[in-house]
Parts: C-alpha cells; structure tokens; sequence
C-alpha cells in the first residue's frame, strides 16, 4: 500500500480532476443563462447541488468500506470509510455555505430550521461525531469495529435528509420537478458538467486522503520497529 495513490491511473485522474473543474467554472460562471427570476444568485446552484450529491456518495462509500470491514477485516476497507468520511464531511459543509449564501436573497435569511437544513445539521453532527469517537479509542481493531457499525448506523441519516424536502412541506426547492425548481436545456448541460467534475474531485480527494492515511500506517511500523530495536 506504499504507493497508494500514485502511478499512471492517478496522475490521469488528477489531470481530468483538474480538467473538469476549469470546465465547470468557467460554464456556471460564463456559459449557463442567467436564471430569470433569481438572477446571477442561482449560479451557485452548480457548486451547491454537486457538493450535496458528493456528500451523500461520500456517506455511502463510508457503508459500504464498513460493511467491508466487518467482512473481512481488513485495514484497507477502514481506511476507505475513514477517508470517506472526511471528504464528505468537507462537500457536506460546502454544500451548507453555499445554500446559505444562495438562501439569504432568495428567502431573506441565511437560515431556516425547515426540515431539510434540520436533517442536513443532523446528519453533520453525526459524521463529526464520528470523527470524534474514532478519536477516543485507542486499540485500532476495536476503534476499526467501532467505526464501522457505526458508520453503517449513521447511513441512515442520508436518505433522511435526502427525502426530506419530499416528506414534509418545506420551501427548499426541489428540482426536476413540476412544482420545483426546472432546468433548461443550457442549464442541464452545465449542471451535468459541474456534477462530473465535483464527482472527480471527489475521487481524487478519497485516492489523496487514503494514500495519507496508509503513509501514516507506514510511519507507525518504522516507529514501532525502532522502539522494538
């Protein structure tokens, strides 16, 4: 695992990261319409809705690098769930700024405790939490066993948030929709870009954040074997 993270694929996927999100600001910024009704605001729409979807995958990835763990026992799935977790958390936040920024012309303040900005809080505290309590253990198989039933459980908080503008009146938009907020042809041309690019991003971010986490794993053994000697 010494080389996690580096190698032809790597540098590819770096590049086309890099690639993508010049793409993608320069299409929120110049390409896409300005949207009628709220003007040059909605622009952020095409870094808050891609920074949601990669907090959500994010969670999701972290289920399924526990459910790895819990299989196999091996290290490399709780670095993936640990690392996943991290970089979600990072998307997860972005998306909270940017919907407030977006919110404070639209709806006049910067916050409102609907259910949606309610479960997103939620579900926040719960992957901080999770950070901590790894933390707070210091046998590794058992913080490793820990996290991972943990980060199975707290799963649950995503399709939460995730519906809950569809299971309880709120006036978060919703998209794709009748009654939500609708995209034109431009719109979705530059949605879908900016949504691959934060997608990339993400992934390069997990390969980084992983690859750090093995290389701590690596000065651990040396310090280890040293003490030893």
């Amino acid at each position: 695992m010494e080389n996690w993270g580096t190698g032809r694929r790597s540098a590819i996927l770096y590049g086309l990261t890099g690639l993508g999100m010049l793409v993608a600001l320069y299409m929120a910024l110049g390409f896409a319409p300005t949207e009628l009704t709220m003007g040059n605001v909605q622009r952020i729409f095409y870094w808050h809705v891609p920074s949601a979807w990669n907090g959500f995958l994010a969670f999701f990835v972290t289920l399924i690098g526990g459910i790895g763990y819990l299989r196999t026992g091996q290290r490399r799935w709780d670095v993936l769930a640990l690392s996943s977790v991290e970089v979600g958390l990072t998307f997860s936040i972005i998306t909270a700024i940017t919907g407030s920024i977006w919110a404070k012309p639209t709806w006049n303040v910067w916050w409102v405790w609907e259910p949606r900005l309610t479960s997103v809080t939620i579900m926040l505290i719960i992957y901080a939490a999770y950070l901590l309590l790894r933390r707070m253990i210091d046998d590794p198989v058992r913080r490793a066993n820990f996290a991972a039933v943990y980060g199975i459980a707290g799963f649950a908080s995503v399709p939460i948030t995730f519906m809950a503008i569809r299971w309880w009146r709120t006036i978060h938009p919703i998209i794709f929709q009748s009654q939500g907020f609708n995209l034109t042809g431009t719109m979705l041309i530059v949605f879908f870009a900016c949504l691959i690019a934060f997608t990339l991003l993400y992934c390069t971010l997990l390969v980084l954040r992983m690859r750090l986490e093995f290389a701590s794993d690596r000065v651990a053994e040396l310090k280890a074997r040293m003490e030893r000697q």
